[in-house]
């Protein structure tokens, strides 16, 4: 099938005092990001629960919850129930059979997505992906955004489409972590679904302007 290039702006670079209008700023995107981090998993502090909610409320496009949050087997499922398009844990987190989680996540109406830091091996985990909706290769350590891309995640990006092409896993591969109009083409040729772009979007004067000008490199890049 062919492959349409998805942005996913992420909301960690956005005005968190101003974040009805920032997810308004997107309407053209395909998810918005939401980084949900403990303090715990990650030594930093975002937001939680009653944000995500309020941003639900307000944004007109879907939410892509990502938790990088310890014991996601306990909090995981609210952000599917409170209308999140796709929710996404850390296997590194996952105490239980993430198996388990992703089937509680789709009971509650959302997508499982399964995130894999930029040391954890995609081969540790082939079996439980059959079970998950996306994969999120992260290509900075999570955590902060702002960080440099590192381009040695390809490789398992590489191996994850070479899986979906195949028929061995179906799913959305996304990566997350200095994605912009330099790195962009290299994730799409190795095999990237859905962007996720922080400062790219929300430090560009025209963020619509951003998201259809990186969607349209990626697309160039995987090109025939």
């Amino acid at each position: 099938m062919p492959r349409h290039p998805m942005i996913a702006p992420s909301l960690l670079s956005a005005d968190f005092a101003r974040l009805a209008e920032e997810t308004a700023r997107i309407a053209d995107a395909d998810w918005v990001h939401v980084d949900v981090m403990d303090a715990h998993f990650v030594p930093n502090l975002t937001l939680g629960e009653p944000v995500v909610k309020a941003i639900q409320a307000v944004s007109p496009v879907p939410l892509d919850c990502h938790l990088m949050i310890t014991d996601p087997e306990r909090w995981a499922p609210a952000y599917a129930e409170l209308g999140a398009h796709n929710v996404t844990v850390h296997a590194e987190a996952c105490t239980g059979d993430p198996r388990d989680l992703a089937k509680d996540l789709r009971a509650a109406g959302a997508k499982a997505g399964l995130a894999l830091k930029p040391g954890t091996p995609l081969e540790d985990y082939l079996e439980v992906l059959r079970d998950f909706d996306t994969l999120l290769v992260m290509s900075v350590e999570p955590g902060f955004g702002g960080q440099s891309f590192m381009p040695e995640v390809l490789g398992k990006v590489r191996e994850a489409r070479r899986l979906v092409d195949t028929g061995h896993l179906d799913l959305l591969v996304e990566i997350d972590g200095g994605i912009n109009a330099d790195t962009i083409e290299a994730a799409a040729e190795a095999g990237v679904d859905m962007f996720v772009a922080g400062s790219a979007v929300y430090g560009a004067a025209d963020p619509g302007a951003a998201i259809a000008g990186l969607r349209a490199q990626a697309a160039r890049a995987i090109a025939p």
